[in-house]
Parts: C-alpha cells; sequence; structure tokens
C-alpha cells in the first residue's frame, strides 16, 4: 500500500462509515490487511510504517500491538454490520515472522473471531527468511495459512549489504523449499532490482536462485530511492549513485525474460505466476478496487469508494483503541471520476488490460 496519502477529512471517532459504501458491501470480493510494525534491523531503503524495538523503547510491544489489533477488528466487524467473510488475509509489514508461529496463529485467530474465513480463503504471511525455519512453516500451515512470502531480494551478498538486508543469500531458496516441504503449494520471493552496485550478472544469478527455489510466484521491483531513507541520505551525499531508469528498463526485461523461461507469466506489471491460482488474489483486490478492511498501525482501507488510514505509532494506535476510539486518522470519500481515473491507473497494471469504455472521449482518442 502507499506510505502517504492525501490528509482528507477527519475520520468519524467511532468509525463509521456512509451508508453509500456499505451498499453492495458482500457483493465484492472482500479482504483484511494485517500490518505488523515491528522489524529487527531498518533496511536502508525502506519507507514502510516500521519500528525496531530501540526505537520503540517500552511504549508499545507485540502484546499491546495485538490488543489494539483485536479491538480494531471487533470494531471493523461492528462498523460493517453483517461483515462478509474474508476472501482474502494479508498479514505484512515489516517482519510478521518475528511474531512466531504462535502469534502469527494468534493474529489468524482474531481474524477468524470477527469476521470468518470464506471456504477456499487465500491467507498470505510475509516472512523474513532468518525469522523461518521447518517447525516454523509447520506451525502456520496448520493454523490455517495458506500461502508464504519470502523477502529475498537478491542473491548477492554485497548487493543485499546495500540493501542493509540482514540475511544470507542462500537462505530464501532454503526457506522456499521448506515452505513447501511443510504443504505450502503458494510460495513467493520478493526481488529488488536495479541497487546500485547490481551487475547484470547479479541479476542472473538472483533469478537463477529463485528458478532453484521452485516458487510458484515472483515479485520484482525497480528499487526506489525514497526520501528521508538512509539509501537517500548516501545517493544525496554522492556515495551511490542514483538507479538509472533506462538500466531499470533493461533489468525489467530481462527479469521477464527468465520468469517466462520458468514457466511464470506477468499478470501485473510486477508480478508473475505459474498459473491463475499461483496470482496472489489479495493483491489484486487492490488493483480491481475491491474493498478491505487495513487493521493495524498506519494500515490502510478501503470499503465502497470511502478509504482511510490509521494512526501510524504502535503506541497511540493501542492507546484509541483501548479508550474505544477507531484508529483512523484521516479519510476521504472517492467521488465517481477519482474512482474512475484510479480504476484506469490499478487496471492498466494488469495483463487482463481495461476495457476501452472505461476512458472518456480524450482517453480513447490517446490509446490509438
Amino acid at each position: 500500500m502507499p506510505s502517504a496519502l492525501p490528509i482528507g477529512d477527519p475520520a468519524p471517532s467511532d468509525g463509521s462509515l456512509p451508508t453509500s459504501a456499505l451498499t453492495g458491501l458482500g457483493d465484492r470480493p472482500f479482504g483484511v490487511y494485517v500490518h505488523v510494525p515491528f522489524c529487527a534491523t531498518r533496511c536502508g531503503y525502506c519507507d514502510f510504517n516500521t519500528y525496531t524495538a530501540g526505537e520503540l523503547g517500552t511504549s508499545a510491544s507485540p502484546a499491546s500491538w495485538l490488543e489494539g489489533l483485536r479491538r480494531e477488528l471487533d470494531l471493523a466487524a461492528t462498523v460493517l454490520g453483517a461483515p462478509p467473510a474474508a476472501d482474502t488475509v494479508f498479514v505484512g509489514g515489516g517482519t510478521p515472522s518475528l511474531l512466531g508461529a504462535d502469534g502469527l496463529a494468534r493474529v489468524l485467530d482474531a481474524v477468524r473471531s470477527s469476521f470468518g474465513l470464506a471456504p477456499g480463503a487465500e491467507v498470505t504471511t510475509e516472512s523474513n527468511p532468518e525469522s523461518t525455519s521447518p517447525a516454523f512453516f509447520s506451525a502456520i500451515r496448520d493454523a490455517g495459512y495458506t500461502r508464504v512470502s519470502l523477502g529475498m531480494q537478491s542473491a548477492a551478498r554485497h548487493v543485499l549489504a546495500v540493501l542493509d538486508r540482514a540475511h544470507t543469500p542462500g537462505r530464501p531458496v532454503a526457506a522456499a523449499r521448506e515452505a513447501r516441504e511443510a504443504g505450502f503449494d503458494h510460495v513467493n520471493l520478493d526481488l529488488i532490482y536495479g541497487t546500485p552496485g547490481e551487475g547484470v550478472d547479479d541479476l542472473r544469478a538472483s533469478l537463477d536462485a529463485v528458478r532453484e527455489a521452485g516458487v510458484d510466484h515472483v515479485s520484482a521491483y525497480a528499487l526506489i530511492v525514497e526520501e528521508g531513507t538512509a539509501l537517500a541520505r548516501r545517493v544525496r551525499r554522492g556515495e551511490l549513485p542514483m538507479p538509472d531508469d533506462d538500466v531499470l528498463a533493461d533489468k525489467y526485461e530481462l527479469v521477464d525474460a527468465a520468469m517466462t523461461a520458468q514457466g511464470l507469466r506477468w499478470y501485473e506489471v510486477s508480478n508473475w505466476a505459474a498459473s491463475a491460482e499461483a496470482a496472489c488474489r489479495h493483491n489484486l483486490l487492490y488493483w480491481q478496487g475491491a474493498d478491505w478492511w487495513g487493521a493495524g498501525p498506519g494500515a490502510h482501507s478501503h470499503v465502497g469508494g470511502v478509504r482511510w488510514w490509521n494512526v501510524k505509532h504502535p503506541a497511540k494506535y493501542a492507546e484509541l483503541l483501548a479508550a474505544g476510539t477507531s484508529p483512523a486518522a484521516g479519510r476521504e470519500v472517492l467521488g465517481d471520476d477519482d474512482r474512475r481515473v484510479e480504476r484506469v491507473l490499478l487496471e492498466l497494471r494488469l495483463a487482463t488490460g481495461l476495457p476501452l469504455d472505461v476512458l472518456d472521449a480524450d482517453g480513447r482518442a490517446e490509446a490509438k
């Protein structure tokens, strides 16, 4: 999800939504996103809403976060009235695997308690390869998770060092195998390409490692130097070069060719899957403008044309919910034109494309 949105309007303290937003609820796919804001270390390129233990001190903890999460999910069920069972659940972060298998099981239990899971629901958790093990994968599979997304980024040690990634190059491949052996049919590896100092041979080595891992889904993103990050400061000081757009484009084509050779086809600009079943159904909710409730500090939600976002700090998040108040920091009600423009921007990312009649006359003329 985007790291920042316009301030918008204040959100009601009870979290209530306009009647128009609830119209048709359940007719559209519905998902739950859970944001885990904890990381062991801060990666230099990351601008997500995450915190290390040293940054939080005693102001917040996984225990206080989980209690806040339970309260927010219960609030969500009340706000939505008769909440639809979740078609998809995605636990992201941050580093959800830092919660351990027991913690992730409690997260999913909270979602089940407030929403329930639809038959055949897709349930994903992100994981750092270094905080996983065969026992971890077996336990979360038993808890009800159906899909695992592992942060690999690169197989080149010096590239990982530039990104401040705290895992050894071979661990993601081993973790992917462990996940499959634990019964996960759907395993994703995340790649980042275009890191300063990454040569073509480094990227090829990463793509070879993906092939060796035998996963059925790959997400590959061009490195973006986000303002406010350690990486941006290094680029500004001239210690590292800014990624070159033409080089990134060439590397994208290399990634796509390698994925195609491995039997994976792109279904969204940055995502490749071995089959329709392997595609990430939760992310398709975002790209197709469906409904989801985002729970956790800084999480974003969208229901029926209303978008809102939570306060960012875990301590403030838990404090508001303990007081019986919605953690939403602001929201915006999208007009018809806003929704049409966003549909164009999002659906053009998909291999299925966009119906021409969604465009206005000028847009159709340009499309020709």
